[in-house]
């Protein structure tokens, strides 16, 4: 049986799927986390792009009757954060993700890297 957050996370990586989103990797935290179990990034091509992604995900969330979605960053969209709890989604334009690169700060050592699911996009 899958948990809720394997079901938030599925319906967000299609979201994103069917919105083209780029270099999607998802970040599996259960274990390594108190506040979320699955970690999402991923990047559009533009400012437009990033806020269209995360528009969509957030609608989706709340047709899907998560009430507690937190959205962060809509204004300029270079950087926008949902957390819906169970999945925190940042969506950059490319080269605010490559400043920032969160994937690192969550994979550390070779054990760490294992865990990390590239998702082609």
């Amino acid at each position: 049986m899958r948990d809720s957050a394997t079901e938030v996370l599925e319906l967000i990586l299609k979201r994103l799927d069917d919105m083209k989103a780029e270099e999607t990797v998802t970040i599996d935290l259960r274990g390594r986390s108190a506040f979320s179990d699955y970690m999402v990034v991923t990047t559009g091509r533009s400012n437009r792009h990033v806020g269209s992604l995360a528009e969509n995900v957030a609608k989706g969330l709340k047709e899907s009757g998560n009430k507690k979605v937190h959205i962060e960053g809509l204004p300029n969209c270079d950087w926008v954060l949902i957390d819906s709890g169970e999945v925190i989604v940042h969506v950059f334009r490319p080269e605010v993700r490559e400043f920032y690169n969160l994937e690192r700060l969550w994979t550390t050592g070779a054990a760490d890297e294992a865990k990390i699911e590239l998702k082609a996009v």
